[in-house]
């Protein structure tokens, strides 16, 4: 079914900053090219509507896909490359699912700025990989509880590793790309086939924000 909305995740206070960032002179912002290559795309999404779509064009750019659980399935059983968050983190997804991305080598990935060098010595001396693509919807929640499901079963619909990368990938922004929604996945493989493999500034800042 289609994933919950992502309004949650961002305040509208924080989307009006993402959306008019004139005034806001930030040190990311200064730090930032307009155009950032993708080498690196962290993939999981509930809805899996186009995913083989994207990650073909993500193998077409040479970006090297990580991905979780069913995801990371779907993609394997497509003979498409990806890599488990599991294996790169060093940790195995544990407690039924519910800690499978919040680790420091996810969060460090997206977080990190580029070209600052105190995060870069933290990614070099903590083995942390840049993650300059984020493709997540969430556990669909809404949908859980509109069709009746029993309390355990809306309990576990409740995301939480999906809300954190999100809004970490938003607020890093002028490095990373974020994506919510498979409406946005077109848009973004045709700037990664226009520009070599990269995604602009005014593309990342949209997606931030919606």
């Amino acid at each position: 079914g289609p994933a919950s909305p992502v309004p949650a995740s961002l305040s509208d206070r924080e989307r009006t900053a993402f959306s008019s960032p004139s005034d806001r002179n930030t040190t990311a912002l200064k730090m930032a090219t307009d155009l950032v290559q993708v080498k690196r795309a962290l993939i999981s999404v509930s809805d899996k509507t186009n995913l083989l779509v994207l990650a073909e064009a993500l193998k077409n750019a040479n970006v090297q896909v990580l991905s979780t659980g069913g995801t990371a399935k779907a993609l394997k059983e497509a003979g498409l490359p990806v890599t488990d968050v599991s294996d790169y983190t060093g940790f195995p997804e544990m407690m039924d699912g519910r800690v499978k991305t919040l680790h420091p080598k996810v969060h460090g990935g997206l977080l990190a700025l580029r070209g600052n060098a105190d995060h870069e010595k933290a990614c070099t001396d903590h083995g942390i990989d840049k993650i300059d693509m984020l493709v997540v919807n969430l556990y669909p929640f809404q949908a859980t509880v509109a069709k009746g499901a029993d309390f355990d079963t809306c309990i576990e619909n409740i995301d939480i590793g999906g809300p954190a990368m999100i809004r970490g990938a938003a607020k890093n922004h002028p490095f990373v790309t974020v994506l919510t929604n498979v409406d946005q996945y077109a848009k973004v493989i045709e700037e990664l086939n226009t520009n070599k493999g990269s995604t602009t500034l005014k593309t990342r800042r949209t997606l931030a924000a919606a």
